[in-house]
Parts: C-alpha cells; structure tokens; sequence
C-alpha cells in the first residue's frame, strides 16, 4: 500500500466572493518531492532522509510544500510517482534510493522544467543531480573498532546489493579491520533488499552461526542490532545512531547528514540559482558522521578510532592507502598509492583476503 504525507508551508490559499484575484496574492510556496524506498520510520536510511527534509524545511519556512511519498519500490512504481509529483506542481524532486537512477533520468526527460537529485548515483542530466556520500569513510572507522572487539577474528558483514557503494563500505571495514588485527576475516552475506527486517535478523543470525561476533550492516533496520543484542555480540548503528541499543551490542554509527545539503539545493531552485552537479561528500563535509563510541569501546581502541576519523576528515588518513590487491591477487594499488574517484565510483571487486565470492 503506497502512503503520501502532504505538508504544506503555509495555510491553504483559497478564494472568497469580493477577493482580490488570485494573482495579487502571495506567491505560491515551492513544492518539492521526497521519495523514499523504505518506510520514513524505519529508524535507518529512509527516516534520515525524511527527517533531514523536515529539518530543510524548518530552515526554509512557509516558502516550502513537501511531497512525501515513502515505501515506492524501485522501477516502474518510481516513475509514476515522480511523474505524478511533477504533474502535482513539484518544482524539485528528491529521489533516495540508488536504484531509482534510470528512472529519474527517464523522468526528468519528461519533465524538463521539473529539477532532480538522486541519491547514491552517478548519472546526471540537465535538469537531474547526483549526490552521494562517501560512507565507505565511516566504514574505516567502524571496521577499526570491529578489528579490535573481535574475540573470534571473525567478523559478519550484511550488505543489501553489490552494488559499489556496498562493495566500498565491505572492502573499507575489513581493510581496517585488518590495520587493527591482521588475524581478522570477514564473512558477507547479501540479502537483496535494503528494508526487509526478517531477512536482516536471519541474515545476522547466519553470520553468528559462522562464528561471527561482530556485524556491520548495510541495510536500513535495526534488526540486526537485536538479533547482536540477544546473542551478547557487537555491531553498528546504520545510517542513524540507533543508540537506544548503546553501550551494547552498538559500539557506535554511521551518520548520515543530509539536511544541510537539501536545504543548499532547495534555496537554489528558490532563488533561480540551481544546476545540476554530481557531488560525493564523506566526514570533512559533515555528510557521513560518526557516532559516539560506547563505554564498551576500551579507551585506547576509541582513541585511536577517533584518530582515523578526525585523520580522514583533515586529509592526512585514507580508507585504502597501497599496498592493496584485487581478490584475485592482482596488483590494485602499489606502496603509498591512493585510490581515484573513478574506481571508487564504480569498484565491482573485493580485496584480497575476503573469500566471500562477488555476486553477479
């Protein structure tokens, strides 16, 4: 069942008998979509999103109508949402989820006066943005502390899709991992959703029964941090700091931090200054955030955690630093050699040391 929460800027404008015409009144306020992938409540991925657009439009005021529509599923129902946002006067249309990409450029080629951001992506159009966050940032942090807290050497890893932004975040948490304890190996199960709490909790379980002790995961509910907590096992707050589940089993978080980005871009279509752009921001920005570290967290382990967050934010710490190799023992970087954006972007491939085979 699809829902929609409208939320208007101001009071509703209307007509009586012996008003001024509509055109002497105020200016209409600017609507603009949200879709979500997942329920806005989901404590993760899609509530940030939500919340940070209510945050936008806190700042912004009565200038601003949203359009919420959250649980659309990727493919043909995203396309009728946003061509239905845009039929509905939607000025700028917010689309969350990586794989909503096509259809926001075979939208926004119907639409061309209608603005577009998509989250995650890569491609861009005219009138369509890409923006992303470096989160495999956070993975280097969180991958640190796993390293650290594993008593078994092994840790677990739940990603949704192979996509590159979960093969980034995989590669990033057991490369640091290792940094912190070169005996470390790392398991991965995909599960092929982003929202699906049952397969999350059995997919953690599973994770558990390989002798897993701490899991990280790249899906949107808590449900893997209550399968940890009943198991006494670690694990990670994902895209919101879920800290109700601190100082155990959530050791810290990811942050996601949209809103001050979604205020940028609504004030842009505003005031006429809008234009597309494929931005890719990690911890300097402020867009990936890292919660705080639990009490269960020894002092010098979140020391030197918070010394690789603060040495990414500066400059002075990358997530992969050479000598790396490719899963299949190829050379991917020499000595000292850092990464480029573009392989980054579009990485399809695990390091070596993660037996786990790459999905197709």
């Amino acid at each position: 069942m699809e829902r929609r929460t409208i939320l208007k800027g101001g009071a509703a404008l209307g007509l009586a008998a012996g008003l001024a015409p509509r055109t002497l009144l105020a200016a209409d306020p600017v609507k603009v979509g949200f879709m979500l992938v997942g329920p806005k409540n989901d404590t993760g991925w899609s509530q940030h999103h939500y919340d940070a657009a209510m945050k936008a439009k806190e700042k912004l005021g009565d200038g601003v109508e949203l359009m919420v529509q959250e649980s659309v599923a990727e493919g043909a129902d995203a396309e009728r949402v946003m061509s239905q946002m845009a039929l509905g006067g939607a000025k700028l249309i917010f689309a969350t989820s990586f794989g909503y990409m096509d259809s926001v450029q075979n939208v926004a080629a119907k639409f061309p006066k209608v603005m577009f951001e998509h989250a995650t992506g890569y491609k861009t159009a005219p009138n369509a943005s890409a923006y992303n966050a470096r989160f495999y940032e956070g993975r280097a942090v969180c991958g640190y502390i796993a390293g650290k807290m594993t008593k078994t050497n092994k840790i677990g890893y739940i990603g949704s899709f192979p996509i590159p932004e979960v093969v980034q975040g995989i590669n990033s948490s057991f490369v640091n991992a290792r940094k912190a304890n070169p005996k470390v190996e790392i398991a991965v199960v995909m599960i092929s959703t982003w929202f699906d709490p049952a397969k999350e909790a059995d997919a953690t379980k599973a994770l558990l029964d390989q002798g897993c002790d701490v899991v990280l995961a790249h899906t949107d509910s808590t449900a893997p941090l209550a399968a940890l907590k009943a198991a006494g096992k670690f694990g990670f707050g994902q895209s919101s700091d879920m800290a109700e589940f601190a100082p155990a089993p959530r050791l810290s978080s990811i942050i996601d931090n949209w809103a001050p980005y979604y205020e940028e871009r609504i004030k842009a279509v505003i005031d006429g200054t809008w234009k597309s752009q494929n931005v890719w921001y990690g911890i300097k920005e402020g867009m990936v955030g890292i919660g705080e570290i639990s009490d269960a967290v020894p002092a010098d382990v979140k020391a030197e955690a918070e010394k690789i967050r603060d040495g990414i934010a500066g400059g002075t710490v990358h997530a992969f630093q050479g000598p790396l190799n490719k899963q299949d023992g190829s050379v991917w970087l020499k000595d000292g050699e850092l990464p480029d954006d573009g392989t980054l972007a579009g990485m399809n491939f695990f390091v070596e040391g993660i037996t786990t085979k790459m999905p197709s």
